[in-house]
């Protein structure tokens, strides 16, 4: 499922919060982005076409919630990124960010954990 840049912003704060009526996800990107209640209706009609989300009338307004899983979005995006960028392959992206980014001592330490907790893993 593509989710667009603005689209994932309503479905940030749909799941920190829902079920969320259209006013309260504009409440809460009104930090980050300055978008009318119109704007974020249509991104709520788009994600339901989508079948990203549901909703629910409760009295005169709807309340929205999401179904497609943040965890299931972040994977499906990583794996979009690395084949269209690195050819799948995650050596070169840590590459990338190393070079042109810096990695902190922290980020290095995580990294080597990591791949001792998978060396592990293999035996």
């Amino acid at each position: 499922m593509q989710i667009s840049a603005a689209e994932s912003a309503v479905m940030e704060a749909l799941w920190r919060s829902h079920p969320a009526s259209a006013e309260q996800v504009v409440a809460a990107l009104a930090g980050t982005r300055h978008w009318q209640q119109a704007t974020v209706k249509t991104l709520l009609n788009r994600l339901l076409r989508k079948g990203a989300i549901a909703a629910g009338k409760q009295g005169r307004r709807y309340l929205y919630t999401p179904l497609l899983r943040r965890e299931d979005w972040v994977l499906e995006e990583s794996r979009h990124l690395l084949d269209r960028l690195f050819g799948g392959r995650v050596a070169p992206l840590v590459a990338h960010f190393s070079e042109h980014r810096g990695l902190s001592r922290k980020d290095v330490a995580d990294l080597r954990k990591l791949l001792q907790e998978l060396e592990n893993d293999e035996h």
